[in-house]
């Protein structure tokens, strides 16, 4: 397939790409130079979309990029740089499926679970009801919202993706300092559930739903053993034959991130229903299974 994909230096465009080489990829990037280091010399760099008329000679496109969600705090000029990262960029890739002749087989959109709120022990599916609410609701509901203008011409498929662990790059690589000096702990009370999927699998997945012609609208990017945060860091600290007796109080973490914090502290339960019904394969169910995998030779 010719796929053209934005956010490809990132550590989920990285890892596709590399994994499915035998496709042939367009990438957007603003620095053609560093990407150029980043990624396999069979990719081919743009460095604005207004070097296409349109999606014609594509058969699928990819949309993963934005500004880091958590990297700084969300004062009004951050959240707007967050969100128009995002909203401007798919609502410019609707257009050109718009001009498009043969327009792309598919349209596969970033998301995240955040888009359900903070729900509590509640088992969260793609048919779970979801309403504005906090910031990062309204985030992922808008980018949602545009990236479907675009099923008129085409399978959109809406990504949204749960915690990714990586040993290389993500929330895991963050962690890992800490957790090895045994400074790790709970976060608030522990009791918020933390809805992750290694990284291996999240690729294999969006390969999955890539290919799949019965697959459309939102898909739960998990697996499928969610676990509250407290089970999560004691899971950590014994792959990395560690102690995790430091607990995050919810106002040290709130002086620290500010409104960001609930990215931390929110409770997402979420089943990867339609996967998990279309058969999709799971090389890690098991938070240990994908510790283990990740953290080989990494405890010393």
């Amino acid at each position: 397939m010719n796929i053209l994909i934005t956010g490809g230096t990132g550590l989920i465009g990285q890892a596709f790409i590399r994994q499915f080489g035998d496709h042939q990829f367009t990438v957007l990037t603003r620095s053609i130079q560093d990407s150029n280091a980043a990624l396999p010399a069979t990719v081919s760099l743009i460095d604005s979309l207004e070097h296409l008329q349109n999606l014609d000679g594509f058969d699928a496109v990819i949309n993963l990029a934005g500004e880091p969600i958590i990297d700084k705090r969300w004062s009004p000029k951050q959240k707007h740089i967050i969100c128009q990262s995002r909203w401007l960029l798919t609502q410019q890739l609707v257009a050109l499926f718009a001009l498009s002749q043969k327009p792309p087989s598919v349209f596969l959109n970033g998301s995240a679970i955040g888009v359900y709120g903070d729900r509590g022990e509640q088992e969260l599916t793609e048919a779970s009801a979801v309403e504005v609410g906090d910031f990062s609701t309204e985030l992922c509901l808008g980018w949602e919202e545009i990236a479907m203008q675009a099923q008129s011409y085409t399978r959109v498929v809406l990504l949204r993706t749960g915690i990714v662990l990586a040993a290389h790059g993500g929330a895991l690589a963050k962690m890992l300092l800490p957790f090895k000096c045994c400074l790790g702990g709970r976060i608030g009370d522990g009791g918020q559930y933390m809805s992750w999927i290694h990284y291996q699998d999240h690729i294999n997945a969006m390969h999955y739903v890539l290919l799949d012609k019965d697959i459309s609208g939102a898909v739960n990017l998990v697996a499928p053993e969610a676990q509250k945060n407290s089970v999560f860091t004691q899971t950590l600290a014994k792959s990395l034959n560690r102690v995790a007796i430091f607990p995050m109080p919810k106002k040290i973490l709130w002086a620290l991130l500010g409104e960001s914090s609930c990215l931390l502290l929110d409770s997402q339960n979420v089943v990867p229903q339609k996967l998990l019904e279309s058969g999709f394969n799971f090389n890690f169910r098991s938070l240990k299974s994908a510790l283990d995998d990740l953290l080989v030779g990494t405890a010393n």
